[in-house]
């Protein structure tokens, strides 16, 4: 049987988020959160717009579910996010014991598996998941920000 609540339609809803980051200048990055296969928390990159350099995607996905489920703790939960997290988003991970962290592409340079962030050690992480859509988000993104300048 084919579930149709699987990675791939998860990680293709955290695209939609990242897309709403690119329609407002953001960097495109999105995040959904999902409990139970119910997508219980939303976010994409809000840097520019908040003027907060802690506003990233995972971040305003965190706080929404956490707010959702009426307390601090993930657990059982699963993050998806368009772009591996970085250092302070897996930091935030790591005190949600957020069950499951699935990500769509690497972030070579400033990503938590690059920089070797400890995630909580009952954390299971898997990359990859339409890495191609995110990547080419980002490359998009990036190159009409250049032609801006």
């Amino acid at each position: 049987m084919i579930e149709p609540f699987d990675d791939t339609y998860f990680m293709k809803k955290a695209l939609q988020e990242a897309e709403a980051a690119f329609e407002k200048g953001e960097v495109p990055v999105g995040a959904v959160i999902v409990i139970d296969n119910k997508i219980i928390a939303r976010g994409h990159n809000l840097t520019e717009t908040l003027i907060d350099v802690t506003a990233h995607a995972e971040m305003q996905a965190i706080t929404a579910a956490a707010n959702f489920l009426g307390g601090k703790y993930l657990k059982k939960c699963t993050l998806y996010v368009t772009l591996e997290p970085c250092q302070m988003c897996a930091g935030a991970l790591y005190w949600s014991q957020i069950s499951n962290i699935v990500y769509g592409a690497r972030d070579e340079e400033r990503g938590c598996i690059a920089l070797n962030t400890k995630l909580h050690p009952k954390t299971i992480i898997k990359g990859g998941v339409l890495a191609d859509e995110a990547s080419e988000l980002m490359k998009r993104f990036f190159i009409e920000k250049r032609n801006l300048n």
